[in-house]
């Protein structure tokens, strides 16, 4: 761990609270909300627990809510490793046994999906539900649609280490920007949640921290592809895609998923949670609340 606790500028909506909680070697920013049955959600880059702040409150009226901002972004440990998807599914596992939760639905996008998908392999009885969005995992097979042109030009950019934040430094907003602009198709983010977003992002230590979850993508792929061999995805599953990943994500989880159902969310752009956040809470609610029956596995779209 490199750095001191920090405080970020939070649009906070009523009812959130923020607790630090020591997890896996690292201090984490968590927002929390609501009381019930727990859900646990993993945002992505560039993302922080801001990325939920449109769906928190349709949730909290009838769930806990636990929103970490993961390891070396926000307000939580600028950690030297560990960003590995494996690492990132312990530190969820620690911070819902921290907070007393003995099972939670798991809701992942970006690089929330592969920590919340190791997570409910290894630990079945822990994850109620799985919801992930817009990611990849690893190397399965079912994304080469996707993947015809080669990997989005970020991930090459941001593995080279030391590159992204020796070029970055001193011009992360427009660089923000530009994520927050195509992941909404040009319409853009409130603009405190793009303002939290950029401050979290700024300076050389969090961009390595951001980083370093791209430079990790192959140790991630790794413990992916040994976690299918070894095993299935037991737990009722739902896929939500949209612009750009589509069904890429449901395709890989078909051939090790047990009970899993997919959608699409049409006209929406990546980051689905401010983007859309009406039309993912009519996909979360109803899937929520059917804890403890198998998910169909007939694809739908909005």
């Amino acid at each position: 761990m490199s750095d001191a606790p920090r405080r970020t500028p939070v649009p906070r909506p009523s009812g959130v609270e923020l607790r630090r909680v020591t997890v896996n070697g690292v201090d984490l920013n968590v927002a929390l909300a609501g009381e019930g049955p727990a859900v646990l959600l993993l945002h992505g880059f560039p993302h922080t627990w801001q990325l939920w702040t449109d769906v928190l409150d349709g949730l909290a009226g009838q769930y806990r809510v636990i929103a970490p901002d993961l390891r070396g972004t926000g307000a939580s440990t600028h950690a030297r490793d560990g960003y590995d998807a494996g690492n990132l599914a312990t530190d969820a596992e620690a911070l819902l046994d921290a907070l007393g939760e003995s099972s939670a639905a798991v809701v992942g996008i970006d690089a929330g999906t592969p920590p919340a998908f190791l997570l409910a392999m290894r630990r079945p009885g822990l994850v109620r539900q799985l919801v992930v969005m817009e990611s990849l995992l690893g190397s399965l097979p079912g994304a080469e649609e996707f993947l015809a042109h080669g990997a989005p030009w970020w991930f090459g950019f941001h593995a080279v280490p030391g590159l992204a934040e020796t070029v970055l430094t001193g011009h992360e907003a427009p660089y923000i920007d530009w994520f927050l602009g195509t992941g909404s198709l040009g319409e853009g983010v409130d603009p405190a949640v793009r303002d939290a977003f950029v401050h979290a992002y700024t300076g050389t230590e969090a961009l390595r921290c951001a980083c370093s979850y791209y430079r990790a993508l192959p140790t991630s792929a790794e413990q992916i592809q040994e976690a299918v061999a070894t095993g299935r995805l037991t737990v009722p599953t739902m896929a939500i895609g949209a612009r750009p990943v589509g069904r890429a994500l449901e395709r890989q989880l078909r051939p090790v998923a047990d009970h899993l159902v997919g959608h699409i969310i049409e006209d929406c752009g990546h980051i689905i949670p401010l983007h859309r956040p009406e039309k993912l809470l009519g996909l979360l609610e109803p899937f929520l609340a059917s804890a403890g029956t198998a998910a169909e596995p007939r694809p739908g779209r909005w």
